[in-house]
């Protein structure tokens, strides 16, 4: 049997250990131990990208937003769907998972981000969504911690409350879409999403492509067109 290797290792704000390993040309993200995210079992994060990609996919100028960057499944997903005209922002709140992908997974999705159409900005998403410019995004993708309960840090909340939500409503332009990632089913943020604004889609999620079971959610919101 193959062994596990620890490449990298880092504090989060709340103090958790966030730990880089690689097992047989696989990649893995772990919180104090736990599995966060796996290259072997990506599948909702390619769909997370594959969701919007109508706003993006033609030749037509168009602005998208991901947050995390994580393993790079869904910038991935985007890019194979994204016109010339596309321009992508990766907001990553942790810049050693920005290191890590730039170090050692440029084979798997890192390199990636010297792509021209990619600009990665190393910063909490929430101040990147309270900074845009009114209607300037065609999609903004959300990956964070557990989607709507934080669990790297408490303070990703803020993207899931009423303000949060009507930043995403602001950010957007008429007809575009958030896709938000979560662990679980969560009624309450889909009210949420509707209570501000939003026509509210729920996407069951496999864990791997040839799951027989959907494993996690995407909340898809629609900002209605104008």
């Amino acid at each position: 049997m193959k062994p596990h290797h620890k490449l990298a290792e880092t504090i989060t704000p709340n103090g958790g250990r966030l730990t880089l390993h690689e097992h047989d040309g696989h990649f893995c993200i772990r919180l104090d131990g736990h599995d966060l995210m796996h290259s072997f079992t990506a599948a909702s994060e390619v769909l997370l990208g594959e969701i919007a990609a109508d706003r993006f996919s033609g030749s037509a100028p168009a602005a998208v937003l991901i947050s995390g960057l994580g393993l790079g499944f869904t910038l991935k997903a985007v890019l194979s769907k994204a016109g010339p005209k596309v321009a992508i922002e990766v907001a990553e709140l942790m810049p050693e998972v920005v290191a890590w992908n730039r170090e050692f997974m440029t084979s798997l999705n890192g390199g990636l981000l010297s792509e021209p159409r990619v600009q990665v900005r190393v910063e909490n998403v929430v101040a990147v969504l309270a900074q845009a410019k009114p209607s300037h995004y065609d999609a903004i993708l959300l990956d964070i911690d557990n989607g709507p309960t934080a669990m790297v840090e408490k303070g990703n909340g803020r993207l899931y409350d009423r303000i949060g939500i009507q930043r995403l409503h602001t950010a957007l332009k008429p007809g575009g879409k958030a896709a938000v990632w979560s662990a679980r089913e969560d009624p309450a943020f889909a009210t949420r999403l509707a209570k501000g604004g939003f026509t509210v889609q729920v996407v069951p999620a496999k864990l791997y492509a040839t799951a027989k079971r959907s494993t996690y959610t995407i909340y898809v919101a629609t900002k209605p067109s104008a």
